[in-house]
């Protein structure tokens, strides 16, 4: 990349009379003429001089759109721009809303452009061309007159030195125009809101007044407006909490007092533990102890019985006691017991 280039993408493009312009201009050999179909290849041997001219009033993104088509007519194009002064402006054109140093400098920091010439005349010449070493000239391709049926650019068409460009749809210095005066009520409020004052904007005392108040009562509004949204947002935050607050709520709830709930099992618990108590087990039948008794009674016995039987030295003194034990535990007869002693005596 050469360093023009790169001084495009971070330097405003230098103006016609200034030393970077004049530089480029001498080092352009001019004897060597660029036809239309050697730019278009791009094997000229130095870069193509294209020259495009407007007003560029509120410079907009048409005019950009326009330069950039210029600047990418050919593969190595170096491109200038004519920027018409406010006095030729004003008598050919009409009044504009910047001022002819405002529109060169908007003109100078779009980055499709090389070069900017001040004062641009209002018709291309061939002693024009000559001097700026211009080899194109590009503009859009309907007929441009003013106040005439001459097409400012027809001279150039016929001798085969004029490139189109195509016009931006929908967007133009005249639209944008058009849009502040239609609107015309709007604007001027906006800008006595913004510290202009009456005389700035060129109105009477009573206007002024009426536009004040009209700002005064859309305030008010919007600030009404701000404090509802305000009440509607934190009404819907509290909706929000009330509704988390209360999903936690009823899930303790349902934790404590639920079928399964912690209430439950402690009702449950607590149930058993009274039944239990107010309803003891029931108590053995009688026939059931007094065979338990008997059995006992019995086992206890008749090893007493074996035990004396099988014993040869009995006394009449052991033989009453024995009679008398027996009455008292097994209720057996004393006849027996006797009988059976004497027996084995």
């Amino acid at each position: 990349m050469s360093s023009k280039f790169r001084q495009s993408l971070y330097l405003p493009a230098p103006f016609t009379d200034e030393h970077g312009a004049q530089v480029e201009r001498d080092r352009t050999d001019y004897n060597f003429k660029i036809s239309l179909e050697i730019a278009k290849i791009g094997t000229a041997p130095r870069p193509v001089r294209i020259y495009a001219d407007g007003i560029y009033d509120v410079f907009h993104q048409g005019h950009a759109r326009q330069l950039m088509q210029a600047k990418n007519l050919f593969p190595n194009v170096y491109l200038i721009v004519g920027v018409c002064s406010d006095e030729l402006t004003h008598s050919k054109k009409g009044c504009t809303v910047m001022s002819d140093t405002e529109r060169y400098e908007a003109v100078r920091h779009c980055r499709y452009v090389d070069e900017v010439l001040r004062d641009a005349p209002w018709v291309t010449d061939m002693d024009f061309i000559r001097r700026n070493k211009i080899d194109f000239v590009a503009h859009d391709e309907e007929p441009y007159t003013t106040g005439t049926d001459d097409d400012c650019y027809d001279y150039l068409k016929k001798c085969g030195m004029f490139v189109p460009t195509v016009r931006t749809e929908g967007i133009s210095t005249s639209d944008i125009v058009a849009r502040i005066v239609k609107d015309y009520d709007v604007y001027v409020r906006r800008n006595l809101a913004r510290g202009y004052s009456a005389k700035d904007l060129n109105v009477g005392f009573i206007k002024e007044k009426t536009f004040r108040l009209k700002n005064k009562m859309d305030s008010l509004r919007e600030t009404g407006k701000r404090v509802l949204d305000n009440l509607d947002e934190k009404r819907s935050g509290m909706l929000h909490k009330w509704e988390d607050k209360s999903r936690e709520f009823i899930h303790s709830f349902l934790l404590l007092f639920g079928k399964e709930g912690r209430m439950t099992q402690i009702w449950n618990e607590s149930r058993g533990r009274l039944l239990k108590a107010l309803s003891p087990p029931g108590s053995p039948s009688r026939d059931l102890d007094s065979a338990t008794s008997s059995e006992e009674e019995e086992e206890s016995v008749e090893p007493k019985k074996r035990r004396r039987i099988q014993t040869s030295d009995y006394s009449d003194d052991d033989d009453e006691d024995v009679v008398q034990f027996n009455q008292s535990k097994n209720g057996i007869e004393t006849r027996a017991v006797i009988g059976e002693t004497t027996k084995s005596n």
